[in-house]
């Protein structure tokens, strides 16, 4: 028998790299996200965009830093990344 206090593998957690938007929130940036697709139908690039709400407990990151978010679970109702690294300033 296997024992029961074995930990399971946590599964892969999403990471994205995107610029903050804004901070005037309380312990909470808004992050965006810009992927370049290509398109479904004629195969050109496109960029997609899309905002992030991720938790920030030291509030370090201002408006303009390229930031390293990774999923998390849900800490509230539209936030369920944290901010891992800053990555510019």
């Amino acid at each position: 028998m296997s024992q029961e206090t074995e930990q399971k593998p946590q599964g892969i957690r999403k990471v994205r790299i995107g610029n903050v938007v804004s901070t005037s929130m309380d312990k909470t940036i808004v992050v965006e996200y810009v992927a370049r697709v290509p398109h479904p139908q004629f195969k050109k690039i496109i960029k997609k965009s899309k905002k992030f709400y991720a938790h920030d407990e030291k509030s370090e990151a201002v408006v303009g830093d390229k930031v390293k978010i990774r999923e998390t679970r849900p800490i509230s109702k539209k936030k369920c990344w944290v901010l891992e690294e800053i990555i510019s300033h």
